[in-house]
């Protein structure tokens, strides 16, 4: 058996800051945590070729990245997250649902049950079977795909006049950032339960490297009518349970034999996870307010195809 080769400390801090941007960004972190390291080649790739491997450190390494980037998302909607648990237990208690709040936090939590089943039972096996260049970049190009159809779909649901962003009236970088408030709790609350569902299976598509799970739930929102802001505010409220589990479910191995040597490395790659994420989170929240999807589409395509060019077998 060949020897495992565990990363340095630059390496972690590199993956860990595309780690908490790719993320967030509807673009794939798995898909370019593969694909990156494969481009630059050398003991980057090394690590990428060990995941196929039953028991692999870089692999456990960015699944555990994910609870950094879980901490990141809910301290930025922790007033939310407060009136969603407290919405939930107020609803067990009087036994109806009958608030915003209480609508909105029993949504998540149908969304959140088919993607923990799967994940559960799919996520080590699928990660490892897919985690190969050539199929994220084939899952990046579809990706894409996907992207777009979203953005066709609100475009064609709006009138004319509002299918492209509006002037600014202040510049973009000075645009206040809202997490919550109540019209968007009010609209992302009237989803639907049956949407919530599909919505939240479809994110267990994240587990073949090249589909991103925030663009599958913006797109899943936008065609339940919802804008692109608060399509990213469903998608993150969505994400957030499922990534903090996933993250979690690493720290016993990261902990056990497969952190060995790693430890610095891993605290590291989660300091870099948390700042890139926080950058993400900001600059989304700033960028949805008026932009599209369209930008990450053509990119997944753009880098996608050039991946498959260089990794393929033609």
């Amino acid at each position: 058996m060949a020897a495992i080769y565990h990363l340095n400390l630059v390496q972690a801090i590199a993956i860990g800051l595309l780690q908490g941007i790719t993320e967030l960004f509807p673009v794939s972190s798995l898909g370019h945590t593969v694909l990156v390291p494969s481009w630059i080649g050398g003991t980057w790739a090394t690590l990428v070729h060990q995941e196929s491997q039953a028991e692999s450190p870089y692999l456990a390494f960015v699944v555990g990245l994910h609870l950094a980037t879980a901490v990141v998302l809910l301290g930025f909607y922790i007033r939310e997250w407060i009136r969603l648990v407290k919405g939930f237990f107020s609803s067990i208690a009087r036994r109806r649902v009958t608030t915003h709040e209480e609508r909105l936090a029993w949504l998540i939590v149908v969304a959140t049950v088919p993607v923990g089943i799967l994940g559960l039972a799919f996520e080590h096996d699928f990660r490892v079977l897919f985690a190969k260049p050539i199929a994220a970049a084939l899952f990046l190009i579809v990706n894409g795909f996907v992207l777009i159809a979203g953005e066709l779909h609100r475009r064609r649901r709006l009138p004319e006049a509002e299918s492209e962003p509006a002037a600014r009236a202040t510049r973009w970088r000075d645009r206040r950032i809202v997490p919550m408030d109540e019209p968007a709790e009010r609209e992302l609350s009237r989803i639907g339960v049956a949407s919530a569902a599909v919505i939240g299976a479809s994110q267990a598509a994240a587990l073949l490297a090249g589909i991103s799970r925030e663009g599958v739930a913006m797109v899943g929102g936008l065609f339940r009518g919802l804008d692109n802001e608060n399509a990213l505010r469903f998608s993150f409220l969505l994400s957030t349970p499922v990534i903090f589990a996933a993250g979690f479910l690493k720290v016993p191995d990261l902990l056990g034999t497969l952190g060995n040597g790693i430890h610095g490395e891993v605290v590291a790659g989660s300091l870099a996870a948390v700042a890139s994420s926080l950058f993400a989170i900001v600059f989304l929240s700033r960028y949805f307010q008026t932009r599209t999807l369209v930008p990450f589409a053509v990119y997944c395509w753009a880098f996608g195809l050039a991946s498959v060019i260089r990794f393929g077998a033609f």
